[in-house]
């Protein structure tokens, strides 16, 4: 298994977000992928590839690119009018407020493309975002050629709550929808991502909700009580040609292995009927018991079995990482879902 990495997601570092009343340390900061990148040095499970580039037309392919555009000149207009610090969105054109216009101002186009108070631009943030992305196509890269039957890519900022025509929860360029629309492009007829973070996917599922050769599973907190609250219920199935081919697993605070793993059986089992070419995983180990912004309990050797599983459905995997904010264990979590994928494989 080759990784691929980046130590570029570093110019990305928002120190602070507003969170349950106050302003904290921001959850999502370099540390995460420094703390993952070390274990993996450490756990020795494959080579450390450095990532190269590739163009943002994988990006467009699954983007709008006006969207792509603004993340990648956001800071310099920004920068350009004299200001500093953190853009962050002011409003949002939900329900009766129109979303058929763009506005002029950047403060206007930020609320526009950007659905949450959590995603702070910085000057270094479009670099890292871009890195990511590439890291992520390095990887499928790396499968899709058949160099390696499974990669990881370390990819920070995140990528699974980025829609084809907004961002947010982190994430700016939805690096698994882009790494499964390269894997298609390389010739593969049916591609399945299946999301393991404990928050649903829902820039995926926008991205891929009216089609049939993605295939989308989503295992997460129930959007009645989590983050992203709007999207992620079991009655979204897919809608016109895509209809039975998104699957939500909602799952209730306080869920442990035993009803997680029930949910990852039933979605290893519809992949197997899929029965795809390729298997994109969104890696996100949010999941664990101690994890400051999640309520899920499954425990560090959980992980294991978790790789061992996927690696029973005998497919090509890329994964590709997510979400994960226990900081002292996110490495262990993530290195123990390779190794079980390795050592199941």
């Amino acid at each position: 298994m080759k990784l691929f990495y980046s130590h570029t997601h570093r110019l990305h570092d928002v120190p602070m977000e507003f969170n349950r009343g106050e302003m904290v340390p921001a959850y999502e900061r370099p540390s995460r992928a420094d703390n993952v990148l070390a274990s993996l040095e450490a756990a020795k499970l494959g080579p450390l590839v450095a990532s190269r580039e590739f163009p943002l037309e994988h990006a467009y392919a699954v983007h709008d690119r006006a969207l792509v555009d603004f993340l990648e000149g956001a800071y310099e207009e920004w920068r350009g009018m004299g200001r500093t610090g953190i853009i962050q969105p002011l409003a949002a054109p939900i329900r009766n407020l129109r979303n058929d216009r763009v506005p002029e101002s950047l403060d206007g186009r930020v609320s526009y493309y950007c659905f949450d108070n959590t995603t702070g631009m910085t000057a270094g943030t479009w670099a890292a975002a871009k890195a990511s992305f590439d890291i992520a196509m390095n990887a499928a890269h790396c499968v899709a050629s058949g160099e390696e039957k499974s990669a990881f890519g370390l990819c920070r900022p995140p990528g699974h709550h980025a829609a084809r025509t907004f961002y947010g929860g982190y994430c700016f360029i939805n690096n698994a929808a882009a790494a499964a629309q390269y894997l298609r492009s390389c010739g593969a007829s049916r591609v399945s991502i299946l999301d393991v973070d404990y928050h649903h996917g829902n820039g995926t599922q926008d991205i891929f909700y009216d089609r049939n050769d993605v295939q989308f599973l989503s295992i997460h907190a129930d959007p009645a009580s989590d983050y992203p609250y709007f999207l992620g219920y079991a009655d979204e199935t897919g809608s016109g040609q895509g209809e039975g081919f998104n699957v939500n697993y909602p799952l209730p605070h306080g869920t442990e292995w035993s009803k997680w793993s029930t949910a990852l059986e039933d979605a290893c089992s519809r992949v197997a009927a899929f029965d795809p070419e390729v298997l994109v995983v969104s890696l996100g180990v949010d999941t664990y018991k101690d994890d400051p912004i999640s309520s899920f309990k499954l425990e560090s050797e959980h992980y294991l079995r978790v790789g061992e599983r996927i690696a029973q459905l005998k497919k090509p995997t890329v994964y590709l990482m997510e979400g994960g904010y226990a900081i002292d264990a996110i490495g262990v979590n993530v290195v123990n879902t390779l190794a079980g994928h390795l050592g199941g494989a």
